[in-house]
């Protein structure tokens, strides 16, 4: 993910995992990625840090 790698639980009901990456459009904010439908992680948006 934009070059990174985390720790993700693949049994989660609710898959996705927000990581700090400096590409992120809010400074210390977070870039949220989820599995698409082929299982294949995907950046779906960008949020600040207090957002979820």
């Amino acid at each position: 993910m934009d070059g990174m790698t985390t720790v993700v639980d693949a049994d989660d009901p609710e898959p996705g995992v927000g990581i700090i990456a400096e590409g992120c459009a809010y400074p210390g904010g977070r870039s949220w990625y989820e599995p698409d439908a082929d299982g294949r992680w995907v950046w779906r948006a960008d949020l600040p840090w207090d957002a979820y």
